[in-house]
Protein backbone atom coordinates (compact mmCIF):
# COMPACT_ATOMS: atom_id res chain seq x y z
CA UNK A 1 0.00 0.00 0.00
CA UNK A 2 1.17 3.13 -1.29
CA UNK A 3 2.02 6.44 1.46
CA UNK A 4 -0.64 8.24 -0.39
CA UNK A 5 -3.59 5.65 -0.16
CA UNK A 6 -2.88 5.08 3.67
CA UNK A 7 -3.49 8.65 3.41
CA UNK A 8 -6.94 8.19 2.22
CA UNK A 9 -7.88 5.45 4.08
CA UNK A 10 -7.30 7.06 7.25
CA UNK A 11 -9.05 10.19 6.33
CA UNK A 12 -12.01 8.11 4.82
CA UNK A 13 -12.24 5.83 8.10
CA UNK A 14 -12.33 9.10 10.60
CA UNK A 15 -14.45 10.89 8.93
CA UNK A 16 -17.22 7.98 8.72
CA UNK A 17 -16.56 6.84 12.69
CA UNK A 18 -16.25 10.77 13.68
CA UNK A 19 -19.84 12.29 11.63
CA UNK A 20 -23.19 11.58 13.56
CA UNK A 21 -25.66 9.23 10.96
CA UNK A 22 -28.44 10.68 10.08
CA UNK A 23 -30.66 8.02 11.23
CA UNK A 24 -29.34 8.78 14.73
CA UNK A 25 -30.98 12.43 14.39
CA UNK A 26 -34.84 11.45 13.21
CA UNK A 27 -37.05 11.06 15.73
CA UNK A 28 -39.99 8.14 15.76
CA UNK A 29 -38.46 6.02 12.89
CA UNK A 30 -40.43 3.34 11.63
CA UNK A 31 -37.55 0.58 11.30
CA UNK A 32 -39.91 -1.85 10.14
CA UNK A 33 -38.68 -2.96 6.35
CA UNK A 34 -42.09 -3.44 5.22
CA UNK A 35 -43.56 -1.09 2.97
CA UNK A 36 -47.33 -1.63 4.70
CA UNK A 37 -48.61 1.37 6.40
CA UNK A 38 -47.98 0.98 10.16
CA UNK A 39 -50.56 2.00 12.87
CA UNK A 40 -48.71 2.51 15.92
CA UNK A 41 -50.99 2.36 19.43
CA UNK A 42 -49.97 4.40 22.39
CA UNK A 43 -50.42 3.09 25.76
CA UNK A 44 -53.58 4.48 27.12
CA UNK A 45 -52.39 6.71 29.97
CA UNK A 46 -53.71 5.85 33.52
CA UNK A 47 -55.37 8.32 35.68
CA UNK A 48 -52.55 10.34 37.82
CA UNK A 49 -52.64 9.31 41.25
CA UNK A 50 -51.71 12.34 43.89
CA UNK A 51 -47.50 11.45 45.21
CA UNK A 52 -46.15 13.22 48.22
CA UNK A 53 -44.84 16.72 47.78
CA UNK A 54 -47.15 17.33 44.69
CA UNK A 55 -48.94 20.58 45.28
CA UNK A 56 -52.64 20.86 44.33
CA UNK A 57 -54.26 23.89 43.10
CA UNK A 58 -57.86 23.83 44.76
CA UNK A 59 -60.97 26.04 43.51
CA UNK A 60 -64.48 25.71 45.01
CA UNK A 61 -66.94 28.06 43.99
CA UNK A 62 -70.64 28.95 44.53
CA UNK A 63 -73.30 31.29 44.63
CA UNK A 64 -72.36 33.84 47.45
CA UNK A 65 -68.31 34.38 46.45
CA UNK A 66 -68.04 35.45 50.34
CA UNK A 67 -68.91 31.67 51.49
CA UNK A 68 -66.05 30.24 50.04
CA UNK A 69 -63.42 33.03 49.79
CA UNK A 70 -61.53 31.24 53.10
CA UNK A 71 -61.01 28.07 50.96
CA UNK A 72 -59.52 30.03 47.46
CA UNK A 73 -55.94 31.57 47.74
CA UNK A 74 -55.27 35.25 47.12
CA UNK A 75 -55.66 36.69 43.55
CA UNK A 76 -52.64 39.08 44.12
CA UNK A 77 -50.92 36.56 42.06
CA UNK A 78 -52.55 36.11 39.31
CA UNK A 79 -51.50 37.38 36.00
CA UNK A 80 -53.87 37.66 32.70
CA UNK A 81 -53.20 34.13 31.90
CA UNK A 82 -53.82 32.75 35.78
CA UNK A 83 -52.24 32.61 38.37
CA UNK A 84 -48.21 32.58 38.15
CA UNK A 85 -45.77 29.49 38.95
CA UNK A 86 -44.91 31.45 41.80
CA UNK A 87 -48.58 31.98 43.33
CA UNK A 88 -49.39 28.78 42.47
CA UNK A 89 -46.51 26.95 44.69
CA UNK A 90 -46.87 29.17 47.64
CA UNK A 91 -51.26 29.11 47.73
CA UNK A 92 -51.25 25.41 46.44
CA UNK A 93 -52.01 22.71 48.94
CA UNK A 94 -48.70 20.82 49.21
CA UNK A 95 -49.01 17.15 49.98
CA UNK A 96 -47.03 16.43 53.20
CA UNK A 97 -45.08 13.52 53.53
CA UNK A 98 -47.86 11.43 55.23
CA UNK A 99 -50.11 11.86 52.19
CA UNK A 100 -51.92 14.42 53.42
CA UNK A 101 -53.16 18.67 52.48
CA UNK A 102 -54.17 21.23 55.16
CA UNK A 103 -57.08 23.07 54.06
CA UNK A 104 -58.98 26.15 56.05
CA UNK A 105 -61.92 24.77 58.06
CA UNK A 106 -61.45 20.91 56.62
CA UNK A 107 -58.25 20.72 58.57
CA UNK A 108 -55.70 17.56 57.41
CA UNK A 109 -56.80 15.31 54.47
CA UNK A 110 -55.52 12.40 52.91
CA UNK A 111 -55.33 12.34 49.59
CA UNK A 112 -52.08 10.10 48.45
CA UNK A 113 -52.95 7.60 45.99
CA UNK A 114 -56.15 9.57 44.77
CA UNK A 115 -56.36 10.74 41.26
CA UNK A 116 -57.89 14.25 41.05
CA UNK A 117 -60.98 13.77 40.41
CA UNK A 118 -61.33 11.19 43.60
CA UNK A 119 -60.03 14.03 45.66
CA UNK A 120 -62.21 16.49 44.23
CA UNK A 121 -65.64 14.22 44.88
CA UNK A 122 -63.52 13.96 48.66
CA UNK A 123 -63.63 17.51 49.15
CA UNK A 124 -67.21 18.20 47.72
CA UNK A 125 -68.37 15.74 49.95
CA UNK A 126 -66.87 17.21 53.08
CA UNK A 127 -67.86 20.64 52.27
CA UNK A 128 -71.58 19.42 51.84
CA UNK A 129 -71.53 17.45 55.24
CA UNK A 130 -69.62 19.74 57.68
CA UNK A 131 -69.83 23.49 55.70
CA UNK A 132 -72.42 24.61 53.06
CA UNK A 133 -75.64 23.07 52.26
CA UNK A 134 -76.87 21.73 48.87
CA UNK A 135 -78.74 24.48 48.07
CA UNK A 136 -75.08 26.06 47.92
CA UNK A 137 -74.62 24.88 44.07
CA UNK A 138 -70.99 24.13 44.91
CA UNK A 139 -68.27 23.51 42.37
CA UNK A 140 -65.20 22.19 43.12
CA UNK A 141 -62.00 21.91 40.56
CA UNK A 142 -58.71 19.83 41.22
CA UNK A 143 -55.52 20.58 39.79
CA UNK A 144 -51.74 19.79 39.54
CA UNK A 145 -50.49 23.25 39.81
CA UNK A 146 -48.46 22.60 36.81
CA UNK A 147 -47.06 19.55 35.58
CA UNK A 148 -43.54 19.63 36.63
CA UNK A 149 -40.73 17.47 35.24
CA UNK A 150 -36.55 18.11 35.45
CA UNK A 151 -34.46 17.56 32.73
CA UNK A 152 -31.17 16.95 32.33
CA UNK A 153 -28.02 16.09 29.68
CA UNK A 154 -27.26 17.19 26.07
CA UNK A 155 -30.34 19.46 25.70
CA UNK A 156 -30.83 22.77 24.69
CA UNK A 157 -32.34 24.09 28.03
CA UNK A 158 -31.47 21.94 31.07
CA UNK A 159 -33.37 22.50 34.61
CA UNK A 160 -36.73 21.95 36.17
CA UNK A 161 -39.60 22.71 33.79
CA UNK A 162 -42.93 23.42 34.41
CA UNK A 163 -46.01 22.69 32.01
CA UNK A 164 -49.89 23.64 32.38
CA UNK A 165 -51.18 20.67 31.23
CA UNK A 166 -53.21 17.71 32.53
CA UNK A 167 -51.10 14.92 29.87
CA UNK A 168 -47.37 15.69 29.03
CA UNK A 169 -45.02 13.12 26.44
CA UNK A 170 -41.85 13.01 26.48
CA UNK A 171 -41.21 14.54 23.08
CA UNK A 172 -43.38 17.65 24.30
CA UNK A 173 -41.23 17.52 27.34
CA UNK A 174 -37.84 17.37 25.25
CA UNK A 175 -39.34 20.24 22.77
CA UNK A 176 -40.03 22.47 25.78
CA UNK A 177 -36.74 21.97 26.81
CA UNK A 178 -35.24 23.21 23.81
CA UNK A 179 -34.58 19.76 22.16
CA UNK A 180 -31.87 17.39 21.95
CA UNK A 181 -28.74 18.65 20.79
CA UNK A 182 -26.85 16.78 18.04
CA UNK A 183 -24.00 14.63 19.89
CA UNK A 184 -27.24 13.77 22.23
CA UNK A 185 -27.67 9.73 21.69
CA UNK A 186 -32.05 9.55 21.00
CA UNK A 187 -31.74 6.43 21.70
CA UNK A 188 -30.45 5.88 25.54
CA UNK A 189 -33.01 8.66 26.82
CA UNK A 190 -33.73 7.94 30.83
CA UNK A 191 -36.41 8.16 32.54
CA UNK A 192 -36.25 8.22 36.21
CA UNK A 193 -39.79 7.80 37.95
CA UNK A 194 -40.93 8.18 41.76
CA UNK A 195 -43.85 5.91 42.31
CA UNK A 196 -45.51 5.36 45.89
CA UNK A 197 -43.46 1.49 45.86
CA UNK A 198 -40.05 2.81 44.74
CA UNK A 199 -38.26 4.17 42.37
CA UNK A 200 -38.06 3.04 38.49
CA UNK A 201 -36.01 3.79 35.79
CA UNK A 202 -35.88 2.85 32.48
CA UNK A 203 -34.19 4.16 29.06
CA UNK A 204 -36.06 4.29 25.74
CA UNK A 205 -34.89 4.94 22.30
CA UNK A 206 -36.58 8.12 20.69
CA UNK A 207 -35.57 7.18 17.30
CA UNK A 208 -38.19 3.97 17.11
CA UNK A 209 -41.62 4.89 16.60
CA UNK A 210 -42.68 1.74 18.73
CA UNK A 211 -41.49 4.24 21.77
CA UNK A 212 -45.05 5.50 21.82
CA UNK A 213 -46.24 2.32 23.03
CA UNK A 214 -43.60 2.21 26.06
CA UNK A 215 -45.34 3.24 29.63
CA UNK A 216 -42.69 6.08 29.78
CA UNK A 217 -43.76 7.98 26.57
CA UNK A 218 -46.48 9.77 28.45
CA UNK A 219 -44.57 11.36 31.66
CA UNK A 220 -45.62 11.82 35.28
CA UNK A 221 -45.56 14.57 37.39
CA UNK A 222 -41.69 14.93 39.18
CA UNK A 223 -40.14 12.55 36.39
CA UNK A 224 -36.11 13.10 35.76
CA UNK A 225 -34.84 12.52 32.41
CA UNK A 226 -32.15 12.37 31.42
CA UNK A 227 -30.35 12.28 27.83
CA UNK A 228 -27.07 10.69 27.34
CA UNK A 229 -24.31 12.25 25.05
CA UNK A 230 -22.77 9.96 22.09
CA UNK A 231 -19.45 8.97 21.79
CA UNK A 232 -18.73 11.62 19.16
CA UNK A 233 -18.91 13.94 22.15
CA UNK A 234 -15.64 13.34 23.73
CA UNK A 235 -13.55 12.44 20.28
CA UNK A 236 -13.61 15.89 19.25
CA UNK A 237 -13.23 15.45 15.40
CA UNK A 238 -16.62 17.35 14.56
CA UNK A 239 -20.68 16.68 14.44
CA UNK A 240 -20.35 16.80 10.08
CA UNK A 241 -17.95 15.55 7.65
CA UNK A 242 -17.27 19.55 7.08
CA UNK A 243 -16.25 19.50 10.83
CA UNK A 244 -14.26 16.55 10.66
CA UNK A 245 -12.42 17.36 7.54
CA UNK A 246 -11.29 20.58 8.92
CA UNK A 247 -10.49 19.15 12.98
CA UNK A 248 -8.36 16.81 10.01
CA UNK A 249 -6.76 19.93 8.52
CA UNK A 250 -5.96 21.71 11.51
CA UNK A 251 -4.14 18.44 12.88
CA UNK A 252 -2.57 18.08 10.02
CA UNK A 253 -0.99 21.90 9.46
CA UNK A 254 0.00 21.32 13.33
CA UNK A 255 1.98 18.57 12.40
CA UNK A 256 3.57 19.73 9.55
CA UNK A 257 4.51 22.89 11.75
CA UNK A 258 6.13 21.21 13.90
CA UNK A 259 7.84 18.73 11.82
CA UNK A 260 9.48 21.84 9.79
CA UNK A 261 10.71 23.49 12.79
CA UNK A 262 12.52 20.50 14.65
CA UNK A 263 14.06 19.68 11.19
CA UNK A 264 15.44 23.15 10.61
Amino acid sequence: MTKNSFYILLLASVLFTSCIPLKDLVYLQDKNTSSEQKSISAVEAKPYRVQVNDVLSVNIKAIDPKLVAIFNTSESSSTPAGRSETGLYFDGFRVDDHGNIRMPILGEMNVIGFTLEEVRVKIEKKLLEEYFKTDANLFVNVKLAGFRYTINGEVGATGTKVLFKDNVNIMEAIANSGDITTVGNRKAVVIIRQTPTGVLMNEIDLTDVNVMQSPYYNLQPNDYIYVKPLRQKTWGTGQTGIQSIGSIITLLSLATTVYLIVRN
